[in-house]
């Protein structure tokens, strides 16, 4: 078990980190009052960490016509179905604090078809997570059953979206070993 790296690999963070990372660490430790181990353990290469935080801002903090919430819970839908520990540990607290229900995070870490939720939030966790176990099959079937529930089409690509990126971050996390931050299990319980 990892105890003061982020991930099992030795890929120490570069070191003086430059200006404008700091800065955003800075902030991150400020408003969360930690800087993710997800951004640490990327903070190996700058490039690399740059394009992962433009790619998520955008991604779960854009305007969108699904809510921050909903977001969330699709990045534990998926991450339940990868059984990625990193990102249901962070995503999991995500959810609890947005949606001021602790016993929902753990229903949608565990199994969201166990939650009660509306047949409009079904039906994106759904898709998300047909998404994440067979992507090949999803046909315009799919697709309507989100329209029939309200989506329109730019939020049926920002399902995906969202699936896709944390099907990507799961990924990397399990295969590198990347551990949650400590604070994220005690968080909005």
């Amino acid at each position: 078990m990892l105890t003061d790296k982020p991930t099992a690999l030795d890929l120490p963070m570069v070191d003086p980190l430059p200006d404008e990372t700091q800065r955003y660490f800075d902030i991150c430790q400020e408003k969360l009052g930690m800087v993710p181990n997800v951004l640490l353990a990327y903070a190996f290469d700058i490039d690399k960490l740059n394009a992962f935080t433009a790619f998520y801002n955008d991604v779960m903090l854009a305007p969108s016509g699904l809510s921050k919430l909903e977001r969330e819970m699709i990045a534990v839908a998926v991450s339940s179905a990868n059984k990625c520990y990193y990102c249901l540990t962070a995503h999991g607290a995500a959810v609890r604090e947005l949606s001021g229900d602790p016993a929902l995070g753990e229903m949608l870490v565990m199994n969201w078809r166990v939650a009660p939720l509306d047949a409009r939030r079904k039906a994106m966790l759904h898709f998300a997570e047909m998404m994440t176990l067979a992507s090949a099959q999803i046909d315009e079937k799919d697709r309507d059953a989100l329209r029939q529930v309200g989506f329109s089409d730019r939020d049926i690509w920002d399902i995906a979206a969202v699936a896709g990126l944390y099907n990507m971050t799961n990924r990397i996390a399990s295969a590198t070993d990347m551990r949650p931050n400590d604070a994220y299990h005690a968080q909005a319980r």
